[in-house]
């Protein structure tokens, strides 16, 4: 549920000549009888099957359809056989031209700038932004690339290893316009160019805004950048630590060692920003302990909230080319690559054990007693803290209920047929 910004980057390269309505499916009713001329879809790996639905039925009404966003930029021949054409990676640079191309009836099937000017301001109207959405946050970017370029990680494919910068003044004149309070950054490490960082949170310091963003751990190697973050509003960060396993840290080069992420952790905890961990299970080296190890971490050091997620090979990553070369893939059902729902088969363990191990951890982290244990080093943003663990919590039992419904009916006996006291 949190707020995209690709649909509101297209209406503002949209000119004025043009009328534009934006669709939000998770919070807006699709009207397939919309009188309109081209139909622009975004979509990622787990809803593309909704968008090429989509995309048919438009067709099938006489509607020109342009499909982007992660999933065609990585997949576009399987796009093209649903769409009449297809933007690979960013919209900057070919959204116009694709319009002109469309006027003139010479619309071709592939556009792709990889160099964008980022540069040019792009008005953006947040106006039909739902109220529904997470925190009633506005999405905002400030940068596109990413120099890790890990396994399980398609983002430095579609946007490439190096750092692009969108100029200060932009992100501040959209924080401006929009004339809200709270906002959301998009990057994919919002400190991952550390000159930029300091400009950027000195120049959101007099607006007064409250925001959350993603970042690596390596942050909290920088004391002054992480005072200039709180300073300017920074409520919290969503940090990858993938594994608590030394040999996966190492594999991802996240950090030397297992301590240093510990040290880490407490240093942000301790200048009063949340932390939301990123925890994946399925990792080769991953066994039926690691789900009670990684418990165990995330409570010692007071984690805020963490996101527990089943490794998923997404297309475009090397991690989907491995297990698919190995024969492990279970299969290529896109609308099950959603973090959530194990599609290989994990080397250690069965994929319902991996499933169900997942769940387990998640729901042993919401427990009553672990958000009470946490709230030791939350307690410079309780009120934050006690919001986010109970909106988690829900989650947590909401999928648990649902797996036990599944086990009841699907597996023999009519039991869950495996022991989830000891998974």
């Amino acid at each position: 549920m949190i707020p995209q910004l690709a649909l509101f980057i297209l209406q503002g390269l949209t000119p004025k000549k043009h009328e534009v309505k934006i669709v939000e499916e998770e919070y807006m009713q699709l009207d397939l009888d919309e009188e309109c001329d081209v139909v622009g879809i975004s979509c990622m790996t787990s809803n593309a099957y909704r968008g090429y639905r989509i995309a048919d039925a438009f067709r099938e009404k006489g509607k020109k359809v342009v499909m982007g966003g992660v999933h065609p930029s990585l997949l576009p021949d399987e796009a093209l056989a649903h769409a009449d054409a297809v933007v690979i990676g960013e919209a900057e640079g070919v959204w116009e031209k694709i319009l002109e191309d469309i006027e003139s009836d010479n619309l071709q099937q592939r556009y792709h700038e990889p160099n964008p000017d980022l540069d040019r301001y792009i008005p953006k109207d947040f106006s039909t932004l739902s109220k529904k959405r997470m925190y009633n946050l506005v999405p905002l970017q400030t940068s596109r690339g990413c120099p890790y370029d890990c396994d399980f990680c398609c983002v430095s494919n579609i946007f490439g290893k190096k750092i692009k910068l969108i100029p200060v003044k932009h992100v501040v004149k959209d924080i401006q316009t929009s004339g809200a309070r709270n906002f959301i950054f998009l990057d994919d490490n919002i400190i991952g160019h550390k000159k930029y960082a300091r400009e950027l949170f000195t120049a959101l310091i007099p607006l007064k805004i409250r925001w959350i963003g993603q970042s690596s751990i390596s942050f909290a190697r920088d004391l002054e950048l992480m005072k200039l973050a709180k300073k300017s509003g920074c409520k919290g960060l969503f940090i990858g630590l993938e594994s608590v396993l030394d040999t996966n840290i190492h594999q991802y080069n996240k950090l030397k060692s297992l301590e240093d992420t510990q040290q880490s952790i407490r240093k942000i905890l301790k200048m009063g920003i949340m932390i939301q961990a990123s925890v994946i299970f399925g990792f080769d080296d991953d066994t039926h302990e690691t789900f009670g190890q990684t418990i165990k971490f995330l409570r010692k050091n007071r984690i805020s909230v963490a996101s527990i997620n089943a490794l998923t090979p997404y297309p475009g990553t090397r991690v989907f080319d491995k297990l698919k070369e190995a024969g492990r893939l279970l299969h290529e059902k896109w609308e099950y690559y959603d973090h959530h729902t194990v599609v290989f088969q994990p080397k250690n363990m069965t994929p319902l054990e991996l499933q169900i191990g997942k769940i387990k951890a998640k729901t042993d982290f919401s427990k009553i007693f672990s958000i009470a244990e946490r709230i030791l080093g939350n307690l410079r943003m309780p009120v934050y803290y006690i919001a986010a663990n109970l909106g988690y919590r829900r989650l947590a039992i909401a999928e648990n209920r649902r797996m036990r419904e599944f086990a009841s009916h699907q597996l023999p006996d009519g039991s869950d047929g495996m022991d989830w006291r000891h998974i």
